[in-house]
């Protein structure tokens, strides 16, 4: 079950909002599958609240093309379709160079030393085959980017990307060959910031989102209408 946390959780998001983001993530995790009825009975018992937040959850979601409501029958689960996927990468690209760029020129020091740890944990796992792991870590690591770039907006817009797609990039890290480039390029990324290179840091983040995009293609991963 997943209890609300309605008494506060550091931040300021009405009942309304912590309703919206946790039936987002559930949507986006794979909880609710693809064409799923979206229950309000169903999800108001789970989450601990009224129907009334989750109708207007669910209204919201619509309008992000997430959900589909069917005229007197329900809502539905409308799964991210391969457009989608291959626009979000597109903005990636530009985004995370632009993030790479700004972290060159204002990571701290805390920072680039908690960004090595992960690659050095992200290592051992590759190492040991250990892909959800990898999934966490790859997440972790452009955490850290993105809180060094010193743009809240920045930050906000990327993380929200980053969440868009998280069953693509899972998927896609189960790939040995392609987790092995991606640790490679992540490694690099942190040397082009660690030498205070912002062309070089913007260019190979870049590059290494389009060779995700390319690897997501390639796989043909199950995005499809």
């Amino acid at each position: 079950m997943t209890q609300l946390d309605l008494m506060g959780d550091g931040d300021s998001l009405s009942l309304r909002g912590k309703v919206y983001k946790q039936l987002r993530t559930d949507i986006l995790s794979g909880k609710y599958k693809d064409h799923e009825e979206l229950r309000e009975n169903t999800i108001a018992r789970e989450y601990g609240v009224s129907r009334t937040p989750v109708r207007e959850a669910i209204r919201q979601l619509e309008l992000e093309g997430l959900v589909h409501t069917v005229p007197n029958k329900g809502a539905y689960v409308s799964s991210i379709k391969r457009k989608d996927v291959e626009d979000i990468y597109a903005i990636r690209a530009l985004l995370e160079g632009l993030c790479a760029r700004w972290a060159a020129e204002n990571i701290t020091r805390q920072q680039l030393e908690e960004a090595q740890e992960i690659l050095f944990m992200t290592r051992y796992h590759l190492e040991h085959g250990h892909f959800e792991q990898l999934y966490q870590y790859d997440g972790k690591f452009h955490e850290v980017l993105y809180r060094a770039c010193s743009s809240p907006i920045l930050n906000h817009v990327l993380r929200d990307f980053h969440e868009y797609i998280q069953n693509v990039r899972r998927r896609a890290l189960k790939d040995r060959q392609r987790a092995v480039l991606c640790q490679e390029e992540h490694e690099a990324i942190l040397d082009a910031i660690k030498k205070h290179d912002p062309d070089l840091a913007a260019r190979l983040a870049s590059q290494h989102i389009e060779n995700a995009a390319a690897n997501v293609i390639r796989e043909k991963l199950n995005t499809e209408e």
